[in-house]
């Protein structure tokens, strides 16, 4: 019996009345199907706003005490439609469009867009080699950014915060010569269909070389909080195991692949850029835990410097030069410069378009609204991002515009793991399985 203070009198509960759940069953039936089981079991929920869950993740957990007996991934809450909106777009500002997906690693997705839309226009050859440099630098540098956030995230979600603020220093390092080449630190729409929008601004190369042991001391201090923390062991050896049989199920890649032994990278496997020209190891282990992976991607971390110590030795060696294709139907008509304000300009350019020639103006005008036309074809196109495999299916119609954009998110592929890591472990292990898979909802959602 309850009574309400507001009412005459007393409240009676009908026992005959049914109370349902959220889920449209008797919690009456509920109670009584766990007595029959013999068990306490719950259904709560993680997220989708949940700093654990890596913003809008939501995961939802079956668990007996502290034990996750199911656990599942619910996605979405972040679509932004990249891909269909991309369709609406010429091929050159699709560009603008797929570097936002997972913004940790802006600069290997408008790779993997740009090798795609050069193949269908049969340009790959083209490209000069210090564009395809420049592409290698810069994706190296946003693999290793995209590595410390995962790193940093990961461990100040367990309450390291000091493990996040060493990896986001280390991190500031590379984007300030990101930035110093782009113009922009993230979503640089740097590399474009063709090439790269500029070369390196003046001393450049030096920029490049004196960031090398900045990063790497930052990496050292990193491995020395990590590797010989026994809290930090604790939380991370033998969880969230994957072995090699479900990786390749599921079509698992990347540091939880590389986790299980297997030393599948697709520069090496099937190299692009000249990545076959470069001297550098895949990092592997048999551990197949969370703590294999946060290992992983510290080591590839140090591979990746040495790639991006050969890319400097490559740009001085190359000097001044072309970093588009020659056909002016493609390539983009002024290349940009960052001026002392902070913006893009080209004087001699701008001299020649508007003071010199009407059809260069007119050629201009009609490449950057209207775009270049890509004959009708359709193309996948797949690289090594941070995360694993990053692939990219392109279908045209013959017009300035793709006829379809979709984008294979390595991150999207192994948020599938997620139940087979949490299934049996203890409800804060579920935040390590989190972690480990380094997924960004904006590619998941994309």
């Amino acid at each position: 019996m309850s009574t309400n203070a507001n009412a005459t009198g007393p409240i009676l509960e009908d026992p005959e009345v049914p109370e349902y759940t959220v889920y449209g069953s008797d919690w009456s039936e509920v109670a009584d199907e766990a007595v029959r089981l013999g068990q306490q079991r719950i259904v709560m929920n993680m997220g989708p706003q949940h700093p654990s869950t890596h913003g809008v993740l939501r995961v939802m957990l079956e668990i007996e005490g502290e034990t996750v007996t199911e656990a599942r991934a619910g996605i979405g809450y972040l679509h932004t439609g990249i891909e269909k909106n991309m369709e609406f777009r010429t091929w050159t500002q699709g560009v603008t469009f797929c570097t936002r997906m997972d913004y940790v690693a802006s600069m290997t997705q408008e790779l993997a867009y740009c090798l795609g839309v050069e193949k269908l226009l049969g340009i790959t050859d083209d490209v000069p080699e210090r564009a395809s440099v420049l592409r290698v630098l810069m994706a190296e540098l946003t693999r290793i950014g995209s590595h410390l956030v995962a790193v940093g995230t990961g461990g100040n979600e367990l309450g390291a915060t000091t493990i996040m603020t060493t990896a986001f220093v280390a991190r500031e390092e590379t984007f300030r010569v990101i930035e110093a080449i782009s113009g922009l630190r993230t979503n640089n729409a740097y590399i474009r269909p063709g090439g790269v929008a500029q070369g390196l601004p003046e001393g450049g190369v030096a920029m490049i070389r004196d960031m090398i042991p900045k990063v790497k001391e930052g990496l050292d201090e990193l491995a020395l909080l990590q590797m010989e923390n026994p809290i930090l062991k604790g939380r991370l050896k033998n969880v969230a195991t994957m072995n090699l049989s479900a990786c390749m199920a599921l079509g698992i890649t990347g540091p939880i692949l590389r986790s299980t032994g297997l030393p599948y990278d697709l520069r090496k496997a099937e190299p692009y850029c000249g990545y076959e020209t470069y001297d550098f190891q895949v990092p592997t282990s048999t551990d197949d835990d969370a703590w294999s992976r946060m290992v992983i991607r510290m080591e590839e971390c140090y591979e990746s410097l040495k790639i991006v110590a050969q890319c400097a030795d490559r740009l001085e060696r190359l000097g001044d030069g072309p970093v588009m294709v020659e056909d002016k139907k493609i390539a983009w008509p002024a290349q940009l410069s960052i001026g002392s304000d902070g913006q893009g300009n080209s004087p001699e350019h701008i001299k020649h378009i508007m003071g010199e020639s009407m059809e260069a103006l007119i050629h201009h005008f009609k490449l950057v609204t209207e775009g270049f036309d890509v004959p009708a074809g359709q193309v996948y196109q797949a690289i090594e991002g941070p995360k694993g495999v990053l692939g990219v299916h392109l279908v045209s119609d013959g017009g300035t515009k793709p006829w379809r954009a979709h984008f294979r998110d390595p991150g999207f592929n192994n948020l599938q793991a997620l139940s087979i890591m949490a299934q049996g472990g203890q409800v804060a292990d579920v935040v390590v399985a989190i972690a480990s898979i380094d997924m960004v909802l904006g590619g998941v959602d994309r």
